[in-house]
């Protein structure tokens, strides 16, 4: 009978390719500075759905926890597409809903069809790059991290 063979075929195992390819743009993150001359104090931060979810759940103060991470006087920017997708939630997120409407966010109108808020806030991330993007999500932030020059805010641990 025998023993089966352990090692992979060379056709099956999927070929991955190297960070260091000179194909892949480079673009070291810590240096968005460089690339990235708009941003500035009072910074703009484009807010996710699910940044506000996260914060409630950490019991954080939204505008003063932003306050908190820059040093600088914080904008908070909520779309019409993440006011809409809060308002899909319904009656659970009210208080997400509530904070949305905060008189110190301000409202950014989408001239966009369609109201899906990830596909929004990446679109315009790369059209003016003077926004901070703040997002719990792993995909948004995915699909950001490959735009040069455009930082991520995040929850993780209570803070």
């Amino acid at each position: 009978q025998g023993k089966q063979k352990k090692a992979r075929k060379y056709a099956v195992m999927k070929r991955m390719i190297s960070l260091r390819d000179e194909r892949i743009p480079q673009h070291p993150s810590c240096l968005f500075f460089q690339y990235n001359t708009q941003l500035g104090p009072p910074y703009h931060i484009l807010v996710d759905t699910n940044f506000i979810n996260f914060s409630i759940k950490a019991k954080l103060d939204l505008v003063q926890s932003m306050m908190d991470c820059l040093y600088a006087k914080c904008i908070p920017c909520i779309t019409d597409c993440v006011m809409g997708e809060i308002e899909k939630l319904g009656q659970k997120y009210r208080v997400a809903l509530r904070i949305a409407k905060d008189p110190r966010f301000e409202r950014l109108p989408c001239m966009h069809k369609g109201t899906y808020a990830d596909d929004c806030l990446v679109q315009r991330v790369t059209q003016h790059k003077c926004y901070i993007v703040a997002t719990v999500d792993k995909e948004l932030k995915r699909r950001i991290r490959k735009i040069p020059g455009v930082p991520i805010m995040y929850i993780s641990r209570h803070r």
